[in-house]
């Protein structure tokens, strides 16, 4: 990606030269190019993972929950994410004196909402000067501002944040017209259909919110504002909803590397190393989301694959095993001792109060018959690696690799000696 660069004579092409609406990407890292493909990849995955309505609500529930923390937390909001979520739920209720912090989270949440809403419409949103001055008004609604700052108003002072200096505020509207045109340029990143949808969409992400957070365009919300053009961009390019707040979150994680690449990409003009910070986060987020997201799933089909090994089984001694193997598979950690596995949960404590030790032993031994339970040493789990199909081919290899790794350190070192 590459735009020829133009003078226009304004005053932020001496006091910003660093705002040049191009990025060349030819010198990138190939390291870079890769993260990108795995970063599609595992959207696409994340995307096609079949999951009860209950468990996807949940999924989309608690990273919404992280997402509007770390949006509004990074600017010094100081709710928990308990907090936060209760107030997706409708049951948090706070003190008088805290109830701004609320207002600041609910205009977040109800501006993506409203993001979330347009595309399950079918609707196109597109990024323009009006709907970013929108999302600001929605951001600052009924929030106490300073003197001088009006919600989804353009600034007309100059600003310092920390120690950098905004844009002149007199070339802010243009900026934003010049980000938001550059942004819409489908020769340039191509369209919502195109194969790489999602690898333009993470890069059209990261620049929009490295280019509002240096051009600053209004009084205040600036960070917010550019964490939900993210959080546009990223849903129109066919980011599953919970990844696409995964940016927001690696930024508030990470805060002091965040503001310390910012600085950064202004002083060097170099925005290359902003983009692979961005990047690895986002796909740092998208592993241990499709981590919980496989778990989820694991517990659904090893539950159903628990049942279906009873369904001919109706004797008492047959409901019984089955009460243990789930209650089992549910507890953390997942291997308990002999002495501690009557204890559970109340149904299982119900079903082993009038039995001796020898019928829980019996139990057990069936279980592990059945290949449905596992022990070793006087510890016992659930064996729910049996319903992972590739899991002992996948085992295989990795020892035979870990030992031709060995093997080779070994020559290596003995051919340096």
């Amino acid at each position: 990606m590459t735009k020829a660069k133009t003078k226009t004579g304004r005053k932020f092409e001496v006091t910003h030269p660093w705002i040049t609406f191009d990025v060349d990407l030819r010198s990138a890292n190939p390291e870079l190019w890769m993260m990108l493909g795995e970063c599609q990849s595992k959207c696409e995955h994340l995307a096609k993972y079949p999951l009860r309505p209950d468990i996807a609500a949940e999924i989309h529930k608690m990273y919404m929950a992280k997402g509007v923390l770390a949006t509004t937390a990074i600017e010094g909001n100081t709710l928990s994410e308990k907090e936060v979520r209760e107030i997706l739920d409708g049951t948090l209720k706070l003190a008088p004196s805290r109830e701004y912090l609320e207002q600041e989270v609910k205009n977040i949440i109800g501006e993506c909402n409203r993001i979330l809403n347009q595309v399950k419409r079918g609707n196109d949103l597109v990024l323009s000067t009006d709907r970013v001055i929108e999302m600001n008004r929605t951001i600052l609604s009924d929030l106490v501002l300073s003197e001088g700052v009006k919600a989804g108003e353009i600034r007309g002072h100059e600003v310092v944040v920390a120690i950098y200096k905004g844009a002149p505020a007199e070339d802010c509207k243009y900026l934003l017209d010049q980000l938001c045109e550059w942004l819409n340029d489908k020769e340039y990143f191509g369209s919502t259909t195109d194969a790489r949808a999602m690898v333009n969409g993470i890069l059209k992400a990261v620049l929009a919110h490295l280019y509002v957070a240096w051009i600053h365009p209004f009084g205040d919300g600036n960070g917010r504002t550019a964490r939900l053009m993210e959080l546009q961009i990223l849903i129109s390019s066919r980011v599953p909803s919970p990844a696409a707040q995964l940016l927001s979150n690696h930024y508030y994680e990470t805060r002091q590397e965040y503001y310390r690449q910012l600085h950064m990409a202004s002083q060097t003009k170099n925005i290359l190393p902003f983009i692979m910070y961005a990047v690895q986060g986002f796909l740092d987020g998208l592993k241990s989301q499709l981590e919980w997201v496989k778990k989820q799933v694991l517990e659904v089909v090893w539950q159903n694959y628990v049942t279906d090994q009873f369904l001919e089984k109706t004797k008492a001694s047959d409901l019984r095993r089955r009460d243990l193997i789930e209650d089992l598979s549910r507890i953390e950690p997942e291997a308990i001792s002999y002495q501690q596995l009557p204890l559970i949960s109340p149904r299982v404590a119900k079903n082993y109060a009038n039995k001796t030790t020898r019928t829980l032993i019996r139990d057990v031994e069936e279980l592990h018959r059945m290949r449905l339970l596992q022990y070793d040493k006087g510890l016992i789990r659930a064996r729910k690696e049996e319903i992972l199909a590739f899991l002992p081919t996948q085992a295989t290899l990795q020892k035979k690799l870990e030992k031709e790794t060995k093997r080779s350190k070994s020559k290596a070192k003995g051919e340096e000696a």
